[in-house]
């Protein structure tokens, strides 16, 4: 893509141009109820790695928040279940990483995948995982083999019959979801928890699916899991109180910040991220400003980690476009369409960093 300076805009208007209507947007989830000023905050801090959260940077630009600073319930959440082993169901990344973040916090897991080299696949992820940790000082060999030994790996979902919580990792497709938790739900005893990862598909139909929808919520990690710190936990009108408050105390118990959100497109993390990424591509479609341009004034203004088309880029373009198309059917503001420019690198399969070519090039 051509990207040489246009110098139309400055970099500060840059950054509040795409800043501020994220800043609205977030502004608007918390007045609507979908969730605290508290939890959208953190969500974006720890999802995204931004150094304040939008309604906080709102109040130190002088706006005043009616309720911002109520942070709701301030008793910590309690294991309302006894919850002493978890199944994962799924092998790809980000059911190993969830596999690893449980053992790590001492939790004996039952892994399941459809086959034994998809199984072995995990064990050596995980394996190699602890090793870096080793390698840097923060696990010993001791550790490690403590660690691998609460795994279990199975062929066979019969496995997870006497799990306390099952967390389902696998392909973004109802269908398929909707026969697993009806399967979960014939296999896992009587008051096991069935949460899925799932970032975009509607939880409540997984639950419908089951003869038990008080016991099904989102659990949605961040990859890759074992770093990132960010959980939403996203209820159904149908989630038991006493599910959702275990749900939130076994992720502070495994060392992740969980956010509190209910079942629609987005959560809190993707709803506020993508239209503002979106937004950018539209400037620079606008021949305002070049990807450089833009993604420069980001860090240096916004104090954000990345700009918004390096992030499209390791985020891959794809899954970005099949996000944005969701929130657009979501919400139907014409905000929300994607921009023709992301449309455009997907149709040449330029996807991102996983293909070595994005907005950016990396050949």
């Amino acid at each position: 893509m051509s990207d040489h300076t246009t110098g139309q805009i400055s970099p500060e208007e840059i950054s509040s141009g795409l800043v501020q209507p994220y800043l609205e947007h977030a502004l608007r989830m918390f007045e609507s109820g979908y969730a605290t000023a508290a939890d959208i905050d953190a969500a974006m801090r720890f999802g995204c790695g931004y150094p304040t959260g939008p309604l906080a940077t709102l109040q130190a630009q002088g706006r005043d928040i009616a309720g911002a600073d109520g942070a709701g319930d301030d008793n910590a959440p309690e294991l309302r279940h006894d919850i002493t082993k978890v199944g994962v169901v799924g092998t790809g990344t980000m059911a190993s990483g969830i596999v690893q973040v449980f053992a790590q916090a001492g939790f004996d897991v039952v892994f399941v995948g459809r086959g034994e080299d998809k199984i072995a696949g995990v064990t050596t992820f995980i394996s190699k995982s602890l090793d870096k940790a080793i390698s840097r000082g923060k696990l010993d060999e001791a550790g490690k083999t403590q660690v691998l030994g609460r795994l279990t790996g199975a062929t066979a979902r019969e496995a997870l019959a006497d799990v306390d919580l099952v967390v389902e990792a696998i392909a973004e497709d109802l269908e398929i979801k909707l026969e697993l938790f009806a399967d979960l739900d014939r296999i896992c005893k009587p008051g096991a928890i069935l949460a899925t990862t799932t970032s975009s598909l509607p939880i409540g139909e997984c639950a419908k699916a089951t003869a038990r929808p008080q016991d099904v919520i989102g659990m949605h990690f961040f990859n890759p899991a074992v770093v990132m710190k960010l959980v939403e936990v996203v209820t159904t009108d149908l989630t038991s109180p006493e599910v959702d408050e275990t749900v939130r105390a076994l992720c502070a118990k495994v060392g992740k910040v969980a956010v509190s959100c209910g079942d629609r497109s987005g959560f809190i993390v993707n709803c506020l991220l993508f239209p503002y990424l979106n937004d950018a591509v539209k400037l620079h479609e606008s021949g305002a400003a070049t990807i450089t341009e833009i993604d420069a004034a980001i860090k240096e203004h916004a104090n954000f980690p990345m700009g918004p088309f390096e992030l499209l880029d390791v985020v891959g373009n794809d899954v970005s476009l099949a996000i944005q198309k969701e929130l657009y059917a979501e919400f139907g503001d014409p905000a929300f369409e994607p921009a023709g420019a992301l449309v455009k690198v997907v149709e040449d399969g330029h996807l991102g960093r996983k293909t070595g070519k994005g907005f950016h090039d990396y050949s």
